[in-house]
């Protein structure tokens, strides 16, 4: 990314360059594409574009909006009206919303989704000046992220792969951990956002690395969800509380967050979603598929994505995932807890 000489400096005694606006119905490539990377560090708003304002996009944008930072929204359902009412500009396609912002964020489901909404016929691509930066905080392929970055890249724009973890209770919170594939330089601009966004954030490597290290994360939920679900099982089979059983277990070595909250979903019988088992389905799809290519061998992955599976053969799929217990509850023939 290129860097200018700073506003007022003896190289440069001119005024900062001011954008116009990029998007009344007429091609961006008409307009001033200029973009400086220091004025990010300069000003305190930034113009922020959000794609996707689902379950996590939504609580994401809002703590944008709180920054105070001017936000460019486009969904394919009406953005939230407590996000409009907020102060955020609704665009009608994701074409407006890179021509009128400076960072872009996407938050969609699956990777045929960011591929639409990054290149579709009104997709990112279409609205891009030189030197935007377009940040994926989607879970997707990790090969395909590349493929998306090096075309972003071809445009003269920036590109940050940057899944997140934390669920819908993080993403209100904002305190998600935000795994990044990127240029440092990349990284250092948007990274005042993340912090808006979540507390651990990590810069991980190039584009793809935030991806990969995603698929990893979800590996190691599914695998201790799986967990927590044969030990609670197991407990109440044999005729203990498993609530009792939770606490206890709480206390020593085998705490994880996992158990302390998936475990309490299990005893509470409260499968309301946080993140579906349709997209963790997704996520353990792409580790197998990833496995496959590279010769590596992931048994109980696997065994996971056959529970998950199960669940979803059952009318599950939209249920929070902790609710995988359901498919070694059927196993079993017994509930780890009565409704």
């Amino acid at each position: 990314m290129r860097r200018a000489t700073p506003a007022g400096s003896a190289a440069n005694t001119s005024r900062a360059p001011q954008r116009k606006q990029a998007w009344a119905g007429v091609p961006p490539t008409a307009f001033d594409q200029t973009f400086e990377p220091h004025l990010y560090k300069e000003n305190i708003m930034s113009r922020v574009g959000f794609i996707g304002l689902g379950i996590m996009g939504a609580p994401m944008a809002q703590h944008l909006l709180n920054g105070g930072h001017k936000l460019y929204l486009h969904d394919i359902k009406n953005p939230p009206f407590p996000l409009i009412e907020a102060g955020a500009t609704v665009c009608t396609s994701a074409a407006e919303v890179a021509a009128r912002a400076d960072i872009i964020i996407v938050m969609v489901p699956d990777t045929p989704h960011v591929e639409t909404a990054l290149f579709g016929e009104e997709g990112v691509a279409k609205g891009l000046r030189p030197n935007t930066i377009v940040v994926d905080m989607s879970s997707i392929s990790p090969i395909e992220t590349k493929k998306f970055a090096k075309k972003i890249n071809a445009l003269g724009c920036e590109y940050l792969d940057a899944p997140v973890s934390g669920g819908e209770v993080g993403a209100k919170a904002g305190s998600l951990t935000i795994m990044v594939g990127g240029s440092q330089e990349a990284f250092d601009i948007v990274k005042p956002l993340f912090e808006l966004m979540g507390k651990n954030i990590t810069l991980v490597g190039g584009n793809g690395d935030g991806q990969t290290t995603k698929v990893a994360n979800q590996i190691i939920v599914a695998l201790n969800i799986q967990a927590v679900a044969e030990a609670l099982l197991f407990a109440s089979k044999a005729g203990a509380d498993p609530a009792k059983v939770r606490e206890a277990l709480m206390g020593g070595f085998a705490n994880s967050r996992i158990l302390e909250v998936h475990g309490e979903r299990m005893v509470k019988r409260t499968f309301n979603p946080g993140f579906r088992i349709e997209l963790h389905q997704k996520d353990l799809n792409l580790a197998l598929q990833g496995a496959k290519a590279m010769g590596v061998s992931l048994p109980n992955t696997a065994m996971a994505q056959e529970l998950m599976n199960a669940c979803a053969a059952n009318g599950l799929g939209a249920m929070d995932h902790s609710a995988l217990c359901r498919a070694i509850e059927l196993m079993s023939n017994h509930q780890i807890a009565e409704a």
